[in-house]
C-alpha cells in the first residue's frame, strides 16, 4: 500500500512539472548519511565534562540509535539551497537540532513522568528526576554554546526562537479551551511550537547562511513547519493504532497524561461525551478507557491522518519552488515517509 500512495504521488509530482520521469527519488536517509556519519560523536564532544556521572548522563541518548531525522532534514535542506557542498556552520545547525530535541525530551519525560524512552528507561527512571534536569540544563548550555560559535547573530536569534517556543509549548498543553474551534487552533499551536518550530527554524537557520533572500527563508521555514505539524500529528495518530513495542513507550500515553490530541478532538465531534471529559484531562475513573473506545468508534484516526496528508501536500509545494536537485528530491519523499512510517 505504501509503495502504491509512493507511485501515486511521484506520477503527481511528474504531472506537475516538480520531478523529471527518469529520475528515481533518492532515499533521505541514505543521501544524508555521509554528513551525519560522525554527528553523535561530534555531540559527545560539544558534551565533554571530566565528571563520569555527568557525562553518563548527557551520553545516554546520543548513543547512535535515535533516527537522527532532524538533523538529515537539515543537512538535505541544506544542501538542496547549496550551490557547493555543506557548510560548517550548517553542519553545526543541524548538529545544534539534535541537541536541543534531546534536551527536550529529557525535560519532557520528567514532566510527564515517563519511565520509557526509545525502548528503554528514561534518565529520570535511572537516575532521578533532579540530575535529569539538570542534564537537559547542560545540553542545551552546550548547543547554545555551539550556535554561538557560529557567529551569525540572525542565525542565534532565530535558533533561540526554538528554545521559547518549547517552554511556550509546554505551557499551553497544560491547559486546554472551552470553546471547540478555539481548542482545536490550540492544539495546533501547540504542536507547532513544541514540534514544528524546531524543525523550522532550523531550515530557516541554514538557509540564513547561503542566501539573503527573505523568500528563500520563507521557503526553508515553511517546508520544515509543515513537515513539523505532520510528523506529530502522525505520532498523534499512532498513539492510537501501534501497539507499545512499535512505539517504545506505552500506548495511550497522551490519554493517560490528560492530553487531547487530534484523533480525540475530532472524535468529539461524533460523541460531545468526551467534551466533559477532555476539560478535566481523563481524570475520572473510566475516562481513559472510554475516550479509547470512543475514538475507535469514530473517524478521529482517519481525520487527523488526512490532515497530516494536507500539510505535507502544503510541504511539496514549499520545497517545489527551490531548484530541482536529488536533495530537493528527497524532501519531498521525505513527506510520504512521514506519512507510512508506523513508530
Amino acid at each position: 500500500l505504501n509503495i502504491i500512495r509512493w507511485e501515486f504521488l511521484r506520477l503527481h509530482l511528474i504531472k506537475y512539472g516538480r520531478i523529471h520521469s527518469d529520475v528515481k527519488l533518492k532515499d533521505p536517509f541514505a543521501l544524508a548519511q555521509k554528513d551525519l556519519n560522525h554527528l553523535y560523536d561530534d555531540i559527545k564532544k560539544e558534551l565533554f565534562v571530566s565528571k563520569a556521572e555527568l557525562k553518563s548522563l548527557c551520553d545516554y541518548y546520543f548513543d547512535g540509535k535515535g533516527k537522527a531525522f532532524r538533523p538529515m532534514i537539515v543537512v538535505l535542506m541544506s544542501r538542496a539551497l547549496n550551490i557547493h557542498n555543506l557548510l560548517p556552520g550548517q553542519r553545526s545547525i543541524a548538529m545544534i537540532s539534535e541537541m536541543i530535541h534531546t534536551a527536550s525530551l529529557v525535560h519532557d519525560d520528567v514532566i510527564d513522568g515517563s519511565d520509557k524512552r526509545r525502548g528503554k528507561s528514561t534518565i529520570n527512571e535511572v537516575w532521578g528526576e533532579r540530575k535529569a534536569i539538570l542534564a537537559g540544563d547542560f545540553i542545551l548550555s552546550a548547543a547554545s554554546m555551539a550556535l554561538a560559535r557560529i557567529g551569525n547573530t540572525t542565525v542565534v536569534s532565530v535558533l533561540s526562537q526554538v528554545i521559547e517556543d518549547l517552554v511556550r509549548g509546554e505551557f499551553m498543553q497544560l491547559g486546554s479551551k472551552e470553546n471547540e474551534n478555539e481548542r482545536f487552533k490550540h492544539y495546533l499551536e501547540k504542536t507547532f511550537k513544541k514540534t514544528a518550530s524546531l524543525i523550522a527554524n532550523s531550515c530557516k537557520a541554514v538557509s540564513i547562511l547561503v542566501s539573503s533572500d527573505p523568500e528563500v527563508h520563507e521557503i526553508a521555514f515553511q517546508y520544515g513547519r509543515n513537515v513539523g505539524i505532520a510528523f506529530q500529528l502522525v505520532d498523534d495518530v499512532l498513539d492510537f493504532t501501534s501497539c507499545a513495542n512499535h512505539l517504545g513507550k506505552p500506548s495511550a500515553a497522551d490519554l493517560r497524561l490528560g492530553l487531547a490530541t487530534g484523533p480525540v478532538l475530532f472524535a468529539c465531534q461524533q460523541f460531545p461525551e468526551l467534551h466533559a471529559m477532555i476539560m478535566r484531562r481523563f481524570s475520572s475513573k473510566g475516562d481513559v478507557d472510554r475516550a479509547w473506545q470512543y475514538v475507535q468508534q469514530s473517524d478521529g484516526v482517519e481525520q487527523t491522518t488526512y490532515l497530516a496528508r494536507r500539510y505535507c501536500q502544503e510541504a511539496i509545494r514549499q520545497i517545489s519552488l527551490l531548484r530541482p536537485s536529488a536533495e530537493r528530491d528527497a524532501l519531498i519523499r521525505l513527506t510520504e515517509m512521514v506519512l507510512s512510517r508506523d513508530k
